[in-house]
């Protein structure tokens, strides 16, 4: 056997390759098409809020502040529920290469339905970028570590570079998007989200020699028969869903508040549907069993940070529209502007954290305390905005440091719930459903959305200081009742860190 055939080169084994950076040029590929998901995602998402509230003749939809930030919150629960279905669809039917590749299509022609000023063209795009984004979003990271074996030890460093992509992807959208919709016109900056998505698009294709794994189906593919009855099912599903809502529209009973509502209900049940199954199922050991019981806590955490974090885009955005100074040294910026903050904060402040968790080797906190400290400083964040908001009256303007105080305490206790969280939950998983175990994450995801979904009809019924307070000082108590938790969490949770 000659020494070509005894040792994969590059060519034929994407994590022999060293080509960028160190790393295989595979993650250049995937790195490129995150950070464009990204680009679209929250560009479109930094003026989404702002054009349902914009009257008709500022070219929005007129919605209220509340209803705006519900709905907002409702499309976001919807995301994160698809991406568990993307999760599994990638498993068994489509493979994560087709899935990746469908999925930004989707999103694309998504963000071009959503550039035309009509408003049911509106809520097909929306639909088209939950389809998408929940069949893109879970895949990406799977076809990431495909790139390198389990061994290697460049993987933590690979993830490191593909988040800092999220990252740019997260700071410039808004930018550009936020520029276009809120200067030339709402649809502009849809727009531009279509156009990000298609270079993303195209840089995936073109980069697919550079990928690991299948890309003509998936590695777990039902049995064809199955697969024909999924499939058959899955369309099904699909046709009862369609037909149920036209049957509710046809009515007249099919309100913007019913289906925020209906989407709630499922975000609630889903969560608890997966974790009885978890529990009852024969394929779950013991051990696995307890070990679930502490993860509830840690998944009960995430759901009250991602209450807090997800208004970034919903009531934060109407604050600062509202109310932040955007004016710098006489020039005027766009209020979404703001937005970006967050992203940076996370690019500068993830190596930080990560340096200091090495730093402190076998001294570092439990995971579980990390957990707890990401979830206080998302209280903290909106506590912030108590004082920025009291005592205000008339057409009041505060300064846009306080916005941006807000967004870097935020950014750090999002770095430390999220790696953390991501981490611990695939330790803690059963081993029978390890593929399936950041469904479990998405899920707490999709509750913290569903709930918010609800809560944030208080924006504007309530006085400001009493809507941040309320929010922010319940986050806060849920981190310290974690901490409370630590000893049981530690002992139930060993081995895991």
């Amino acid at each position: 056997m000659g020494a070509s055939e005894a040792t994969p080169s590059a060519e034929t084994d994407p994590t022999q390759d060293h080509s960028f950076f160190g790393h295989p040029r595979g993650l250049l590929t995937l790195f490129g098409t995150e950070m464009w998901e990204r680009f679209s995602y929250l560009g479109m998402t930094a003026i989404l809020t702002l054009y349902f509230t914009a009257s008709a003749a500022d070219g929005g939809m007129g919605m209220a502040d509340g209803t705006a930030s519900s709905v907002y919150a409702a499309y976001s629960t919807m995301i994160y529920l698809i991406s568990v279905a993307g999760g599994w669809l990638a498993d068994r039917l489509l493979g994560s290469y087709r899935s990746v590749l469908y999925g930004g299509i989707c999103i694309a022609c998504g963000h071009y339905v959503m550039a035309v000023p009509t408003t049911s063209m509106t809520w097909i795009g929306l639909g088209l970028i939950i389809v998408g984004t929940g069949l893109l979003k879970p895949n990406v990271s799977t076809l990431v570590g495909k790139l390198y074996s389990t061994e290697d030890e460049r993987r933590d460093a690979g993830f490191a570079l593909y988040y800092m992509g999220i990252n740019i992807g997260a700071f410039l959208g808004p930018l550009v998007a936020g520029w276009l919709g809120q200067k030339i016109g709402y649809h502009w900056g849809f727009s531009a989200a279509a156009i990000g998505m298609t270079f993303g698009v195209v840089q995936y294709v073109l980069g697919r020699g550079h990928l690991a794994g299948r890309q003509d189906g998936a590695e777990s593919a039902l049995p064809p028969e199955a697969m024909r009855r999924a499939v058959r099912m899955i369309l099904a599903g699909i046709a009862a869903v369609v037909v149920a809502f036209g049957i509710l529209a046809l009515a007249g009973v099919l309100t913007m508040d019913l289906t925020v509502n209906i989407v709630t209900g499922v975000s609630v049940v889903t969560p608890i549907a997966y974790f009885t199954f978890l529990f009852r199922s024969p394929r779950v050991t013991a051990a696995e069993r307890g070990r679930l019981r502490p993860y509830l806590v840690l998944f009960g955490a995430s759901v009250a940070f991602n209450l807090v974090l997800f208004q970034s885009y919903s009531t934060m955005n109407l604050l600062a529209l509202d109310h932040a100074n955007t004016e710098f040294f006489g020039w005027h910026f766009p209020s979404s502007w703001y937005g970006s903050v967050l992203g940076v904060a996370e690019v500068v402040l993830a190596p930080v954290v990560a340096a200091t968790w090495v730093r402190l080797g076998h001294r570092q906190p439990h995971a579980s305390n990390k957990i707890a400290y990401g979830v206080i400083l998302g209280g903290l964040s909106f506590l912030i905005m108590v004082p920025a908001t009291m005592n205000r009256t008339g057409d009041w303007v505060m300064s846009g440091a306080w916005l941006i105080t807000c967004y870097l305490v935020l950014g750090l206790g999002d770095i430390l719930l999220e790696t953390t969280g991501m981490s611990v939950t695939t330790k803690l998983a059963p081993a029978a459903f390890a593929s399936q175990s950041m469904a479990l994450w998405f899920l707490s995801l999709a509750l913290a959305n569903g709930i918010q979904a609800q809560s944030v009809k208080l924006y504007g019924a309530i006085s400001d200081p009493a809507y941040f307070g309320l929010n922010g000082g319940f986050v806060v108590l849920v981190g310290l009742a974690v901490i409370a938790a630590g000893p049981w969490l530690r002992r139930t949770m060993h081995p895991v860190r």
